[in-house]
């Protein structure tokens, strides 16, 4: 019956269009024309009887296309209560109570569907469905129950109803190996478990798979036997701890290092954080490679996991100093010190790879490049040729990696803050290296939005700015270590990155050095009296130049008042006295006409003589 399928597919429409209310309103159509179909519909001006749309288990033995039509009717509920949070969560007031209210009477409307499905769909001897038809109803049903809850603010029934949910639809990936399972897990499972979770004051170390084995329904000992049948290590924990065994012989850290100094791991958490770290890594090295530099948006989604998994080890180490210090251990103590080194090689690595994913979104070669509007690949021959990029677009782009550049600058700051690192003075000449680096880039960007605004002195003044910040970059950084392309991209700068952006702003500083040169000259160059009180040339096109045509001089602008004849005047004296071509004959056809009425001109004159004064004959 592909329930899962039918509804995935519909919701992905949803997206492409942007517009909750356009997919329902297309449910609705599809509702009426269902019911048509089927025989069920509601005739004009006829009363609605509820018993002839109510759905039995016989009529989903008879016709399959009863169970696409309680899917349709819940997806319109759930399409409406979407509309409604997408039209109010951008007000000031955000969702108010009454609106809220709404809402969730949607999502209840849509779980009662669903769980009516759920329920004709489980007497599989008379409808003949199948256990995989079976489970995604009841999944599909729990993730509407768990939205549900999440509106309600309920945080231990959502988890409850998600966790359901989850375990189902990875049975169901494990069995059918469909992306389709996985696609609902990321969005919207999992992100409603872990918030749901972290609203209940759950640990943020434990993971989602846990807390969904957890809360699962267990006591069902059918759906459990069912969600088994399809992947027997689904509920079991055994695996996850044979992995987490393999971890700790062979790949979970035992020491961590920090500027030559190397302490061992003694606390569980944080040498298990930090194999995910490492994991999380080699993961993300892995996508890099397979995505192409233009898509700056699914490079920078790649960072997600290493980013969570770094604040994991941080959280951790920072309870296990909390620890201690609520024991009434003090700083000089050898456990103390460690956890403090520890903290700062990990708060290090997380900053790291977040200045490491706005590198990679700022574009390429951390954004000195330029990069060009995004081309349209398809296979016809006739395609509109593609646009150039408008001022406004421009100028948003330049701002957008301004902003970029000002959060990496923040965290190189927020690195100077950590434990130890004050008194380290090579490790703090090399952060104001960087931090030079950065800020020549911004000084670059910001040059190039006075550039589009027709600045060019201001644009040569941010450029040498940056020229001297990248100068002094160049000469601490040139004898670093030059990175290998293959690693992602994060705090470390190689030299042959400070080279490329020493090269590019050396000659954008002497191009706009010329630009301003002959703006200078263009503008000192003095204008004769001549020049400035000669007409403009349009007033005199009927003169022969004498001298050159001053071209800078062609009409009056802005255009003034002046005075100019009401009527045009005609001043031809000569026109009666010169016999022009043609004019014979119409006086001839003149003539011929004028003499028959010369006559009756005559008759009426002698007429008119005869009578007297105003018409009255004597």
């Amino acid at each position: 019956m592909e329930v899962t399928k039918f509804v995935a597919s519909g919701r992905e429409k949803a997206k492409l269009e942007g517009d909750y209310a356009t997919y329902r309103k297309g449910l609705s159509n599809r509702i009426h024309n269902l019911r048509k179909k089927l025989g069920i519909a509601t005739k004009p001006r006829a009363k609605y009887d509820s018993g002839k749309t109510q759905v039995t288990a016989e009529d989903i033995a008879r016709n399959h296309e009863f169970v696409r039509l309680l899917l349709l009717t819940s997806e319109r509920a759930w399409a409406h209560a979407m509309s409604m949070r997408e039209i109010h969560s951008t007000e000031k007031k955000g969702i108010t109570g009454s609106t809220r209210t709404h809402i969730i009477s949607r999502l209840h409307k849509a779980t009662t569907y669903a769980n009516d499905l759920f329920h004709l769909l489980a007497d599989q001897g008379t409808t003949g469905a199948a256990d995989e038809d079976v489970l995604e109803a009841r999944a599909y049903a729990a993730s509407l129950s768990g939205a549900t809850a999440f509106e309600k603010q309920s945080w231990e029934p959502c988890v409850k109803s998600y966790s359901e949910a989850r375990i189902i639809y990875s049975a169901l990936a494990t069995s059918a190996k469909s992306e389709i399972f996985k696609d609902l897990l990321s969005d919207p499972v999992d992100p409603s478990i872990r918030y749901g979770a972290y609203q209940m004051q759950l640990p943020r170390t434990v993971a989602i798979e846990a807390i969904a084995r957890k809360y699962f329904p267990r006591s069902d000992a059918k759906l459990v036997s069912q969600v088994e049948n399809l992947d027997p290590d689904v509920l079991n924990e055994r695996p996850t701890k044979a992995k987490a065994t393999t971890a700790e012989a062979g790949t979970t850290p035992k020491t961590i290092t920090w500027r030559s100094r190397t302490v061992d791991l003694e606390d569980a958490a944080i040498a298990t954080a930090l194999a995910s770290v490492n994991s999380a890594a080699q993961k993300l090295a892995e996508t890099l490679a397979s995505v192409t530099a233009a898509q700056a948006k699914e490079r920078a989604s790649a960072y997600d996991e290493i980013l969570i998994a770094s604040q994991d080890t941080v959280d951790a180490t920072k309870h296990a100093i909390d620890e201690l210090a609520g024991e009434g251990v003090g700083q000089s103590d050898r456990r103390m010190q460690s956890l403090q080194i520890t903290r700062t090689a990990v708060s290090y690595e997380m900053v790291s790879w977040r200045i490491g994913r706005n590198r990679v979104l700022v574009g390429q070669q951390d954004g000195a490049v330029v990069g060009g509007p995004a081309v349209q690949s398809g296979k016809k021959k006739s395609q509109k040729p593609v646009q150039e990029e408008g001022t406004g677009r421009k100028l948003a782009r330049l701002r957008e990696k301004a902003v970029l550049y000002d959060s990496i600058l923040q965290s190189l700051d927020s690195i100077k803050e950590l434990p130890g690192v004050a008194a380290d003075t090579e490790f703090l000449t090399e952060l104001d290296a960087k931090y030079g680096y950065f800020s020549a880039l911004k000084c670059l960007t910001i040059a190039r939005s006075h550039a589009l605004l027709s600045n060019p002195k201001n644009a040569l003044a941010l450029l040498a700015r940056a020229s001297e910040k990248c100068n002094t970059a160049h000469s601490q950084l040139e004898s670093s270590m030059d990175t290998s392309d293959s690693s992602p991209p994060n705090i470390s700068i190689s030299p042959t990155e400070v080279r490329f952006l020493k090269g590019l702003l050396d000659g954008e500083l002497q191009h706009y050095r010329a630009l301003v040169e002959l703006s200078n000259l263009n503008d000192n160059t003095p204008k004769s009296e001549e020049q400035a009180n000669q007409r403009p040339l349009v007033e005199s096109l009927n003169e022969y130049p004498v001298k050159s045509v001053n071209l800078e001089n062609l009409v009056t602008y802005p255009p003034k008042l002046e005075p100019i004849p009401v009527k045009p005047l005609f001043f031809d004296a000569a026109w009666n006295y010169i016999e022009y071509p043609g004019r014979q004959i119409q006086e001839k056809v003149e003539t011929s006409v004028q003499e028959p009425a010369a006559k009756g001109q005559t008759t009426e004159q002698t007429a008119q003589q005869k009578k007297g004064w105003f018409g009255f004959g004597r």
